[in-house]
């Protein structure tokens, strides 16, 4: 209902957007004409008391008021006029243009294809372009670099297009560009030199890269619609061959950044990756997967990357706002990791590594075995080198108090069966 009144009172205002300005000009124009009922014989008297010169003056003082009200309405709506053009124009360019990178719109690209769909245009070539790792960095780094990596990858498209070639937006993160009259080996070419483009673009955190894919129309019986899939499908080739490497370096950029930020941060991860080393070795783990939780031990506070830094190195206590704020970092955890299938594995347990064995855990609520074994490890781990290490609000914890927490929580915040493992075969302590 709310979308709809939105929609109802957008219409109204098209519709009469430019009334207030014709209300303007009537009431400039009447306020004119009653100060001149009112106040013409008044000045006319003031120029001249003499009969003749008052006669002589009243004779004209009608064409006096048409001349002087006329240029006046004429002022009046060239002001309005301008602007109703200048509304024109930034409709007509809203209508064909993207707003964000310049480049024309999927709307204009299609219309363009039906103009240039002709005999006298083969071969038409098309390339498809998409920016890699998008998603990453605007969970990552947040939107406003993401809008930049796309501008820049519009600016460089742009930048190889010939005169005649159309460049437009057709996606979130997708550019077409349109060829009248070029081959596939001129098409491979533009491709090369986007590539070359692209690689010389490096932002202060990311460089800028583009899987890219092409066909070529040969004959009119072809419908446009199957050069544009092929194109596509050429360009999700590449991509899912480059795309593994990039994500592998902008998770290790993100790290980076995140320990550049908090130097503390680095310290406990890894901290937390040595001691849920020992409880994987304590409760009879693999190599492998020893290694695997060391691993997630190195990550799981990735998510923390998207947190401000003023919230993160907050000496005092954190307000509810902020509280609700660092809780999104198990999200914002899995939405980096998950990107790469090589790590999906553990994204799972990054999402799931502030989860409660009793079910009051964040962000999912999962209880018990339904949190993942690896999940399950690194939270006691995670609480253990907390409490074990000096804070800015707080010092470390007494061996004593730390072993009274973790019994206490054993069975509502902790899986009480890797508590105890980790108390008496770690920690070396009675569990009793």
């Amino acid at each position: 209902m709310l979308q709809f009144l939105k929609k109802s009172a957008a219409g109204i205002t098209n519709q009469y957007k430019y009334q207030k300005e014709c209300i303007q000009i009537s009431l400039i124009y009447l306020a004119a004409g009653i100060l001149w009922i009112l106040f013409s014989d008044r000045l006319a008297y003031m120029i001249s008391s003499d009969k003749i010169s008052l006669l002589m003056i009243n004779t004209y003082k009608g064409l006096v008021y048409v001349l002087i009200t006329s240029y006046i309405l004429y002022l009046l709506l060239r002001g309005l006029l301008k602007k109703v053009e200048q509304s024109e124009k930034d409709n007509l360019y809203l209508s064909y243009y993207d707003v964000l990178t310049g480049s024309y719109n999927r709307r204009y690209y299609e219309m363009e294809i039906k103009r240039l769909d002709r005999e006298k245009n083969l071969p038409i070539s098309v390339i498809m372009a998409d920016v890699n790792g998008l998603k990453m960095i605007n969970d990552a780094f947040g939107h406003q670099l993401g809008d930049q990596l796309l501008r820049d990858a519009a600016n460089a498209i742009r930048s190889v297009c010939r005169e005649g070639d159309i460049l437009a937006r057709w996606g979130g993160d997708e550019f077409v560009i349109l060829l009248p009259n070029t081959t596939s080996e001129e098409a491979e070419k533009l491709d090369a030199g986007i590539k070359g483009c692209c690689g010389r673009k490096t932002g202060e955190l990311v460089h800028l890269s583009i899987s890219l894919g092409w066909d070529t129309k040969l004959f009119m019986d072809v419908d446009f619609a199957e050069i544009l899939k092929n194109a596509e499908d050429d360009m999700y080739k590449h991509k899912i061959i480059e795309n593994e490497g990039l994500r592998g370096n902008l998770i290790n950029i993100i790290i980076k950044t995140l320990y550049e930020k908090n130097p503390r941060e680095e310290r406990h991860s890894e901290r937390v990756g040595e001691i849920a080393q020992k409880i994987g070795a304590a409760i009879g783990f693999s190599e492998i997967e020893i290694g695997k939780l060391k691993l997630i031990g190195h990550l799981h506070d990735i998510g923390k990357i998207a947190i401000e830094d003023g919230i993160l190195n907050k000496d005092g206590r954190l307000t509810e706002r902020e509280r609700e704020e660092i809780q999104r970092h198990p999200d914002v955890g899995y939405r980096i990791l998950s990107a790469t299938s090589e790590m999906l594995d553990l994204a799972d347990c990054v999402l799931a590594h502030h989860e409660r064995w009793d079910g009051k855990g964040y962000p999912r609520g999962l209880s018990g075995e339904e949190i993942p074994l690896e999940a399950r490890i690194i939270a006691l781990a995670d609480s253990y080198d907390a409490m074990s290490s000096e804070r800015p609000y707080r010092k470390a914890l007494d061996d004593e108090v730390i072993l009274y927490e973790l019994k206490r929580n054993a069975g509502y915040q902790f899986d009480p069966d890797i508590t105890r493992v980790f108390v008496e075969k770690v920690l070396e302590k009675k569990w009793n």
